[in-house]
């Protein structure tokens, strides 16, 4: 995750201070070499995320592994099941009720207001915001971000073993009571179409602020303005 976060313009210093984290142990793990095991995890966990979140959260493993094999992507279901259980996700049971925190494909949701212009005149102007997962000591945790594009400063962070829509919206209650955040501020909070991010709960947040919602239009790698599209982001390494 540092090295991402260095590439964004953010010196290792400050980001280690935000994760409770000695600049001397990062660059201790950057120089150990990845095992066989880690990288393969690497490469399916936004594969195994990406099913999980097209299904609406509702895919278990059994299904993700036929979607993935369907795909050409050679996973047992064991490895999902592994991967699933490390993330802190899972599937809906047949004959549970959808969660209320997906929305329905057609629900409505904001304008793309930034067009992948993650720039800002003053701080406080515009908020990128984001999930995505990071592999700790002790396995994988999902963390959310808002970022101040005009500082590229982390304003608000938060971090769980889940990704229900308290884990962004603790990171951005954080960001509005560090910034000391009001009404009249023009703030345009930017993230893409998550559904923790278009839940009723975090755009009535946003409102109550004054805050305008900006999500990204779909499937653009380029609108996920903390993480990559390609692998998930790592705490050391």
């Amino acid at each position: 995750m540092i090295d991402h976060l260095r590439d964004k313009g953010l010196g290792v210093d400050p980001v280690c201070r935000v994760l409770d984290l000695s600049p001397s142990t990062y660059f201790a793990r950057k120089t150990r070499p990845k095992s066989a095991r880690r990288l393969r995890d690497e490469e399916l966990i936004p594969l195994v995320t990406g099913v999980w979140e097209d299904s609406g959260h509702t895919y278990g493993a059994r299904r993700i592994t036929r979607a993935l094999v369907r795909a050409g992507h050679r996973v047992a279901r064991c490895t999902v099941e592994r991967l699933m259980g490390e993330l802190g996700i899972e599937g809906v049971i047949r004959g549970q009720r959808r969660r209320t925190t997906v929305p329905e494909p057609a629900a409505p949701r904001p304008p793309d207001l930034v067009n992948r212009r993650f720039t800002a005149e003053r701080p406080n102007q515009l908020w990128p915001a984001d999930l995505t997962y990071i592999r700790t000591w002790s396995g994988w945790v999902c963390v959310a971000f808002v970022l101040d594009a005009y500082s590229r400063r982390i304003v608000g962070w938060q971090a769980a073993t889940h990704m229900r829509t308290d884990l962004p919206l603790d990171a951005l209650e954080m960001a509005l009571w560090r910034q000391k955040i009001k009404k009249d501020a023009e703030l345009i909070h930017h993230s893409d179409r998550g559904s923790q991010y278009v839940s009723i709960r975090y755009t009535e947040r946003l409102t109550e602020v004054g805050a305008s919602a900006s999500v990204g239009s779909v499937a653009d790698s380029y609108d996920k303005p903390l993480s990559s599209h390609c692998a998930p982001l790592r705490l050391c390494g």
